[in-house]
């Protein structure tokens, strides 16, 4: 299993009427933590691009707990529970507060295309070996 963990400060601008997080915003840290997940499995997304590979999100579903506020400390925890196969993979996510109560979870399922033809590829090997050391066999 994949586990990365990422601080993010709620910012004014992301708060609504009452004072919460505005729920959309959540997506966004989303997007975050997978970045960061993804550097811990050795590459960027900027490198998935620069070798052909877009990975665009088809599916996303978030379950609210409590709110968060502004200037709150957020911890967003992202995992991999599984070792992808074929075309999809799913990013799951856990967002704390700074006492630790959960705010909410999430989860988020990406394909693998082809930047050139916008076609649905096979997770390359590359990726699928970067994975296997979280994974038992």
């Amino acid at each position: 299993m994949v586990k990365s963990e990422t601080k993010i400060r709620v910012r004014y601008g992301e708060t609504d009427q009452m004072g919460y997080v505005y729920y959309g915003v959540y997506a966004q840290y989303y997007e975050v933590g997978r970045v960061e997940a993804m550097r811990l499995l050795g590459f960027s997304y900027k490198e998935i691009e620069q070798k052909g590979l877009l990975m665009p999100v088809i599916d996303f579903s978030i379950s609210y707990k409590k709110p968060a506020y502004y200037d709150d400390e957020i911890t967003v925890i992202t995992f991999i529970r599984e070792k992808p196969n074929g075309y999809r993979f799913n990013f799951e996510y856990e967002c704390y507060n700074s006492s630790n109560e959960l705010l909410n979870t999430g989860k988020v399922t990406l394909v693998m295309l082809e930047k050139t033809t916008n076609k649905m590829t096979k997770i390359p090997e590359w990726f699928e070996n970067a994975l296997n050391r979280f994974f038992l066999p």
